[in-house]
């Protein structure tokens, strides 16, 4: 009951705000009250995405950091996400944790089709995850803000020509896939690489389930770049169709914290809690 109480309160406070001049606290209330399972999860995909483009996957593989240190690479990317997402970008911990990810990015040359692309699967796979697998979907309201929130982040970041409008940014990003997402070797051994993080969170005989569970979630385009063989349909089915039992069961009831903060979230690569921001990143 407590938990019905609190969504409904959620919803009436999101519907009430600006979706673009109150992004930040709209994104705030929908990744940690409304869906923090699912937003971890779909932006988890959204990154498994990337490493199908053959210029993404390239540095990373140039890096070695997935192969050498996939599991702080995880975390990292997760902390500094997780904190601009619960603090916004204004001051405090979600500024520093934007400036630090600008700072780790700046030691490379990344094209801005490629930080385009990066940012748009942020934009586009939470929103298509709520419609297939969230308790609710996003409402017209709630894409119009996540769509401000990451532009927002995208100029913070010093993007340039940053589409407008959802419509433009998937034409960009029709036409950046068709060019990038074809079958190489460094999406490849990258997507191995993720696959062999994802594999240690679990005990050894259940660790061959892992690249046929994870393909069951990613999308085609992926699948091809990285030389995944398609699942089962037995496999895909039984899959999603977990999932979406979940999201019908947490319409009804829900186990998760009000709020769900990063500061509940055990990191395996900082056992003693949370680093510093500075601390996170390559090299330290």
């Amino acid at each position: 009951m407590l938990g019905m109480l609190y969504k409904r309160r959620v919803r009436e406070e999101i519907a009430a705000l600006d979706a673009e001049a109150d992004c930040q606290r709209i994104v705030h209330l929908l990744s940690c009250y409304e869906f923090p399972f699912d937003t971890t999860r779909s932006l988890e995909v959204a990154l498994f995405h990337t490493y199908g483009s053959a210029s993404v996957a390239g540095l990373l593989d140039r890096t070695g950091q997935f192969q050498r240190h996939g599991q702080k690479r995880y975390d990292d990317t997760n902390v500094l996400i997780a904190l601009f997402m619960e603090a916004g970008w204004e001051g405090g911990e979600g500024a520093r944790a934007l400036t630090r990810m600008n700072s780790i990015h700046g030691r490379f040359r990344i094209p801005n089709d490629d930080y385009l692309f990066v940012l748009w699967t942020f934009i586009d796979f939470p929103i298509r995850w709520m419609d297939e697998f969230g308790w609710r979907g996003f409402t017209p309201h709630e894409q119009q803000a996540w769509f401000h929130y990451w532009v927002g982040i995208g100029r913070r970041m010093g993007l340039s020509d940053i589409p407008a409008t959802r419509a433009d940014f998937d034409a960009f990003v029709e036409a950046y896939e068709q060019r990038e997402m074809v079958p190489n070797e460094a999406s490849a051994r990258v997507a191995r690489a993720t696959v062999a993080v994802m594999e240690g969170w679990l005990p050894r005989p259940l660790r061959p389930l892992v690249q046929p569970v994870a393909t069951c979630l990613v999308r085609p385009r992926l699948r091809m770049a990285a030389g995944f063989a398609e699942p089962p349909a037995w496999l895909r089915a039984t899959v999603r169709g977990a999932l979406k039992l979940r999201a019908r069961v947490k319409r009804f009831i829900s186990l998760e914290r009000y709020p769900t903060l990063l500061a509940h979230k055990y990191l395996r690569s900082y056992p003693e809690g949370r680093p510093e921001i500075g601390r996170i990143g390559p090299g330290s």
